[in-house]
């Protein structure tokens, strides 16, 4: 499905609001969800999908290789499971990821280890900007190996390991890689094992966590056995704990105003924005905790509030990768000055967003220092934007656009933020939201 491409314009700041909603559900799980049961046996089922466009890239790339998916209903979906091993393109075919990062890592994760892969592969003008050196780096330790040599961003070339052997990983905090080794070594020969230094964010090893056969965690150490078989899977997607993080942003900076978030992913590993906040005086409640399919899921409760200066120790990264631009946001509007240490990895996600988010709140003349794996923001509080403008170009990164878009919103800032369409990648019904809460914007669909 390709997004019609459109610029958004903020000229209004938002009033007050006492609101429920839904929030998207959840990507990272999504798209783990449809490649988890591309390789397991018989049909696994997946319900309320995220129907983005990382999504629909995932779905296109797995019929590309063989796999049926059929959509059943709205948001929800069989997968005809291949078992491992045995997706399947011509020699010299295309794979696409788009924009997601996290399709393109994992399915090279179980690409490298299937027989007879060789395939070309490719992303959007973000995508291919993003170095892939560590997973590279990691697929060749199976056997794989990717053309031309030496070269790190797509277009490349992929061609599997004729005999993937296991391989030991210390793993760090990216969750990406840390699942890439999961699953090319589901295909391989003998006990794969993975150290964790960091504990990032566990879906992949939550939807396998059934067969132990092929998996066993103990604390820092998981195990993984290959040439086994996976079993089938049956997911319920929750809301996105990231989507979230913009409408809880949103609601502790206004004045007087309250809101429930219902049905949300509340995974340890991805509540870093939520308990740092909280830290610093954020009200900011989880109701209603339950069990589904090893994931922790509930509501949450959001006031308005007066926060303290952030202090984020580098302690934070691992479970708040996703969220720092709209948490440098909200730093710019607490008075104070607020720091964030090793960030250092946020320069290459979708774009430097430790350089583009200084250069949004440089607009509005709000200080900030990045030096030495540390970011300091010398925040003003908040404040009447009106007469003030800012203009976000066309860099491909949703969380950029849409912090901005609540910066906006928040001061009643002048914004023309170019390309919005990217949102869509991860959060299609923000807009939607946003207007249910009061926001005020015009659209521009580009010629």
């Amino acid at each position: 499905m390709i997004q019609k491409k459109f610029n958004l314009f903020l000229n209004s700041q938002i009033s007050n609001y006492k609101k429920k909603i839904y929030v998207d559900s959840d990507k990272s799980i999504s798209i783990r969800s449809f490649l988890i049961g591309s390789i397991s046996n018989n049909i696994s089922k997946t319900n309320n999908v995220l129907e983005s466009e990382d999504v629909f890239s995932t779905i296109s790339c797995l019929k590309k290789l063989g796999v049926k998916i059929k959509k059943n209903y709205s948001k929800n979906y069989s997968i005809y499971g291949k078992s491992l091993g045995s997706l399947y393109i011509k020699k010299g075919k295309e794979l696409n990821f788009g924009n997601s990062g996290t399709l393109a890592r994992l399915l090279i994760g179980i690409l490298s280890t299937t027989p007879d892969i060789d395939v070309k592969l490719r992303g959007d003008h973000s995508l291919n900007k993003r170095s892939m050196e560590k997973l590279i780096n990691l697929m060749s330790k199976f056997g794989a190996t990717f053309y031309p040599r030496g070269k790190y961003k797509f277009p490349l070339r992929l061609i599997s390991s004729k005999m993937p052997l296991p391989i030991n990983y210390p793993s760090g905090s990216s969750a990406q890689l840390k699942s890439a080794v999961i699953l090319a070594a589901l295909n391989s020969y003998g006990d794969t094992i993975i150290i964790e230094k960091q504990k990032s964010r566990n879906h992949t090893e939550n939807m396998i966590a059934r067969n132990k056969q092929s998996i066993n965690i103990k604390k820092n150490t998981i195990r993984v056995k290959g040439k086994k078989f996976l079993e089938k899977i049956d997911i319920n997607v929750p809301g996105d704990p990231s989507s979230a993080s913009f409408f809880t942003a949103l609601t502790l900076l206004s004045q007087k105003s309250s809101l429930i978030i219902k049905n949300v992913g509340l995974n340890s590993s991805r509540i870093g924005f939520y308990k740092l906040l909280k830290k610093h005086g954020a009200n900011i409640k989880f109701k209603n905790l339950k069990k589904d399919n090893f994931e922790i899921v509930g509501d949450i409760f959001v006031k308005s509030c007066k926060l303290k200066p952030i202090k984020a120790s580098k302690k934070y990264y691992v479970n708040t990768t996703d969220e720092y631009p709209i948490l440098f946001v909200i730093a710019a509007l607490i008075k104070g000055v607020s720091v964030f240490e090793g960030i250092k990895d946020l320069a290459n996600k979708e774009s430097n967003r430790i350089t583009e988010m200084q250069k949004v709140l440089d607009q509005l003349g709000i200080k900030s220092i990045y030096a030495k794996n540390k970011l300091k923001i010398f925040g003003s509080g908040i404040f009447n934007g009106r007469n003030k403008t800012i203009n976000i170009p066309n860099l491909g990164d949703h969380r950029i656009c849409m912090s901005s878009f609540i910066l906006a919103l928040l001061t009643g800032t002048k914004a023309k933020i170019k390309n919005f369409e990217t949102v869509y990648t991860s959060s299609p019904s923000f807009l939607n939201i946003m207007k249910k809460l009061g926001a005020r914007f015009e659209i521009k669909k580009i010629s």
